[in-house]
């Protein structure tokens, strides 16, 4: 079962995919066992593996299901597994709870309140101000920031080199954070990472001055969820994802175009950016009241 989830992982490209995809798979074999064959998995050790998940949100349980169903095609191309033990496992139905934006003033509160950490507070405001995946945000390198033209080289969903700006909260902290630092992760890990074993990441993922490692997705979202919960009316907390979206239901509500929005948040579709700007009926009175063509016209 080792040796067959590190070939799954070294198929991986995405490093914020396959840490993702680590947790879980470090679930199964604990569950099954280090020597377990792969060809004998069964839908009870999947369901063994899921019961960790089973109080979580519908979005993390349909993460680490993912992971799954993605090592089960894997192991069935390579004539590892004949059957799919996944195949009793449900993606579950996110609630919806209206807007998925976060209110403005309850971000301000997040981002300038000094309880929470300075990396947790760059972090979410260097996601909204670019509009950035977190994915993308948490994989950058202190030698992949310009601090003069105030962006960032990210590696976008499809692998594309693109790049992502900021504005001036986030460039008056960012200096702060890196404390001098010129290469390794922007955003770090609390401890430092461990050199040898099955928890030892990759050198390019540990930071050469603090030996720490870069802070994970699963951390970050967890500490973001935390710290929002008192906000939140559903005292559920937000997710890193709800920042932006949030940026850029605000810029469009500020009357910003669809391709504007579509340069700030590189969808390759403008078609993408429906799931994310949904204005309303107020928008849709106010712009049919300015096209129409019996108002009254304005003095000049």
């Amino acid at each position: 079962m080792t040796a067959a989830v590190e070939r799954f992982l070294e198929s991986v490209q995405a490093a914020t995919t396959r840490a993702g995809y680590a947790e879980t798979l470090a679930r199964l074999t604990a569950v099954t066992g280090p020597q377990y064959p792969v060809a004998a998995l069964t839908p009870e050790q999947y369901a063994a593996v899921m019961e960790r998940w089973t109080a979580a949100a519908a979005a993390t349980w349909n993460r680490h299901l993912s992971a799954l169903v993605s090592f089960t095609t894997w192991a069935q191309r390579q004539d590892l597994l004949a059957t799919n033990p996944a195949r009793r496992l449900e993606r579950r139905k996110s609630a919806r709870r209206g807007g998925r934006a976060i209110p403005a003033t309850q971000l301000d509160k997040l981002f300038t309140d000094p309880a929470h950490a300075l990396r947790e507070r760059l972090l979410w405001r260097l996601l909204y101000d670019t509009a950035a995946r977190a994915e993308e945000v948490l994989t950058l390198n202190v030698e992949d920031l310009d601090l003069e033209f105030r962006r960032a080289r990210v590696v976008s969903k499809g692998g594309a080199i693109e790049y992502v700006h900021w504005a001036t909260p986030t460039a008056r902290l960012l200096p702060r954070l890196l404390a001098g630092r010129t290469c390794g992760p922007v955003f770090l890990a609390d401890r430092r990472a461990p050199s040898s074993g099955r928890r030892a990441p990759a050198s390019g993922d540990v930071c050469p001055v603090t030996g720490r490692g870069r802070l994970s997705y699963p951390r970050a979202e967890y500490l973001f969820k935390t710290a929002s919960a008192e906000l939140d009316p559903h005292r559920q907390g937000w997710t890193l994802h709800q920042l932006r979206h949030s940026a850029l239901q605000h810029l469009a509500q500020s009357g910003r175009t669809a391709p504007e929005l579509q340069a700030k948040s590189r969808h390759q579709h403008l078609a993408s950016l429906g799931r994310y700007v949904r204005l309303g009926e107020e928008t849709s009175a106010r712009i049919t009241a300015d096209a129409d063509p019996i108002q009254r016209r304005r003095p000049r």
